[in-house]
């Protein structure tokens, strides 16, 4: 939090308007940013910092920024712990944050017991590659959740009419309150996931004398993606088109329902598996729907069956690319999908044949059909009453 205003130590004291910082400023802004930077000062900020944060429009967040910041190294962490400085670095790397020096002090109080706690994967045979993959897997979920939160904080707090220096309080002070409320929030969300990972996943006879999990698997694999989001990115104001982007993601969460996963959404596009067709086709409907429903841009989806590799969280494989590309000849408005989903799901839905095409890396002609439900049970769940064509593996996916 800012310190008190007060007598200024000597090596702190600055001539703000001499070095530019208070440029262009007058009245009461003049007075908040001189008041602002006195407190900073006194709080050890230096005129470089300073200068920078004045250059960069982020002066009343560097006492935020202090709430947050990191106060050890990665040397003197490797002393109080024993992991090693230059892991504690690539770790950082991996999370997707700058680099620092070994004597850089970016590492909290948190980041001690971080560093006890992968100390302990590593000594209860974790290897470091393990850790890496976490860790990237980890970094990009959290850019993700602190963009998000930081967003809400901001829309939240921020008053019409602030001073810089109203600003700088406010923040610190909820940022001081708030922050440590976030750690039961992100412990329970991971443990919840961590349950359900558990609960979806297969350990029978066949892994226990491999000592490894199975590799591909086959099931179902469905992209939606808005048409014309990108062109449609020079028609709108970025607000509104994240607004967009934004209702995809709500509403492919909302219509998600076991054994369907909903796997990702990046801005225009959502990615969901399933060991089924029915609930697969039935979700991507009910997405394709919802937006017609709220008068959004349209959506198209494309489902497709086969192999599928899991690595990092994601999916990968012959059964992914397919349901891309399905995706890419799909019309507005509609769910297009591979003859296997079509023979599995035959019964669940009304089904119109929509041409063979030419796909990308796929050799020959892909027949392909339209999914609608059917009049008569779109009020009823759409049971499983087929499975993938004889011949094809049956081994249930992660669920």
């Amino acid at each position: 939090m800012l310190a008190n205003v007060g007598a200024i130590r000597e090596d702190a004291a600055m001539d703000f308007d001499a070095n530019g910082l208070l440029d262009g400023l007058e009245g009461d802004d003049r007075a908040a940013r001189e008041q602002l930077l006195t407190q900073l000062a006194q709080d050890g900020f230096s005129l470089e910092e300073l200068t920078k944060a004045v250059q960069e429009h982020r002066l009343p967040l560097l006492p935020l920024d202090r709430v947050l910041g990191g106060t050890h190294t990665a040397r003197e962490i490797e002393q109080q712990t024993g992991l090693p400085a230059q892991l504690m670095i690539r770790i950082r790397r991996q999370h997707g944050l700058p680099q620092p020096g070994l004597e850089d002090r970016v590492f909290s109080d948190e980041d001690i017991e971080a560093a006890r706690s992968t100390k302990l994967f590593l000594d209860a045979g974790f290897d470091e590659e393990r850790i890496i993959e976490i860790t990237r897997v980890l970094g990009e979920g959290m850019g993700r959740v602190a963009a998000t939160i930081t967003a809400a904080f901001v829309e939240t707090f921020l008053q019409a009419g602030d001073s810089e220096e109203q600003v700088a309080q406010r923040f610190a002070t909820l940022g001081e309150q708030l922050t440590p409320a976030l750690t039961p929030i992100l412990v329970a969300g991971f443990k919840a996931h961590l349950r359900d990972s558990v609960q979806r996943g297969v350990l029978g006879q066949a892994e226990l004398q491999t000592g490894d999990i199975a590799g591909a698997q086959e099931l179902g694999v469905c992209f939606a993606d808005l048409v014309g989001f990108t062109r449609l990115g020079g028609q709108v104001e970025v607000r509104e088109l994240g607004t967009v982007a934004g209702r995809l993601a709500h509403l492919a969460a909302s219509v998600t329902e076991p054994p369907v996963r909903l796997i990702k959404t990046i801005g225009d596009a959502a990615m969901f598996v399933s060991p089924e067709a029915g609930p697969l086709v039935k979700v991507a409907l009910a997405l394709v729907e919802a937006f017609e429903r709220e008068e959004l841009p349209s959506l198209r989806a494309g489902v497709a069956w086969g192999p599928a590799l899991i690595r990092a969280g994601d999916y990968y494989g012959n059964s992914v690319n397919l349901a891309s590309r399905v995706t890419g000849v799909a019309r507005p408005g509609s769910v297009l999908c591979t003859q296997e989903i079509h023979d599995a799901a035959l019964d669940n839905f009304e089904w119109s044949p929509a041409g063979k095409h030419k796909l990308k890396g796929v050799s020959g002609p892909t027949p392909l059909y339209r999914a609608r439900l059917a009049a008569q049970r779109e009020s009823e769940p759409a049971q499983e009453t087929k499975k993938p064509r004889a011949g094809r593996s049956r081994k249930r996916a992660p669920r």
